[in-house]
């Protein structure tokens, strides 16, 4: 998720960048480490089944690491840490298992099928991981379509396009999504206030932050906050 490292698998050595994704045949040899410089944090999980190896080979990831294109980077880190959250809470709850398996499934198929493609496929997918970072380090901030377009170098119209297309959403609906998951990250996290929390996703009045949340998460910060986890 952060820094970067590598891994010796079949006699061979190669990189783990950051935002990839590393997957180990179960019972291979294998030594994996952090960089002496850029020390890497990871997530990291077992899967066990009789399909598993079918799954990742169906998908291809078992070709090397692969990157977690951009689009599925907040996903994927809300997902971990949900199931993570919800083994540790109820580990032999047969309804929890399920749930963890079908979310990691799923996951683990979007990124295979994100994972090639054509030319054309791949700079859609730099474009579209070059806005949507553009986003995240800026969450705290307000940005506007003309100011992505321009930092993208891409028209107004084919990145409304390629969201439309790739997310479901235009961009700035897209940003306004990523603050409002950024905040109930932060409602659930932290004891910050709710005005403190919207002031953090770069929205002034917490009257008008309170209406973006229930829109977009279907519960006011208050009953987000004080719903169960787990």
């Amino acid at each position: 998720m952060r820094g970067e490292g590598w891994l010796e698998l079949n006699g061979r050595t190669v990189p783990v960048p950051e935002h990839h994704l590393a997957v180990i045949p179960a019972g291979a040899a294998h030594r994996y480490g952090a960089s002496a410089t850029h020390p890497w944090s990871i997530y990291w999980f077992h899967l066990k089944g009789d399909h598993v190896a079918d799954y990742i080979q169906l998908y291809g990831l078992d070709s090397g690491p692969l990157p977690l294109p951009a689009a599925l980077y907040a996903e994927w880190a809300d997902n971990f840490a949900r199931c993570f959250e919800l083994l540790t809470d109820k580990p032999y709850s047969m309804p929890v298992q399920v749930h963890v398996s079908q979310s990691m499934g799923q996951l683990l198929g979007r990124i295979g099928l994100g994972s090639g493609g054509t030319a054309r496929d791949r700079k859609k997918r730099q474009d579209l991981e070059r806005a949507i970072q553009y986003m995240s380090e800026r969450l705290s901030d307000v940005i506007t379509l003309p100011e992505l377009a321009a930092h993208t170098g891409l028209s107004k119209q084919h990145l409304i396009f390629m969201f439309n297309q790739e997310t479901g959403f235009p961009p700035i609906e897209y940003f306004l999504r990523m603050k409002m998951q950024k905040a109930g990250q932060l409602l659930s996290l932290t004891s910050l206030t709710v005005k403190e929390i919207a002031a953090s996703v770069g929205v002034s009045d917490p009257y008008y932050f309170s209406r973006l949340f229930k829109k977009r998460m279907g519960a006011s910060p208050t009953e987000y906050r004080s719903a169960p986890k787990g």
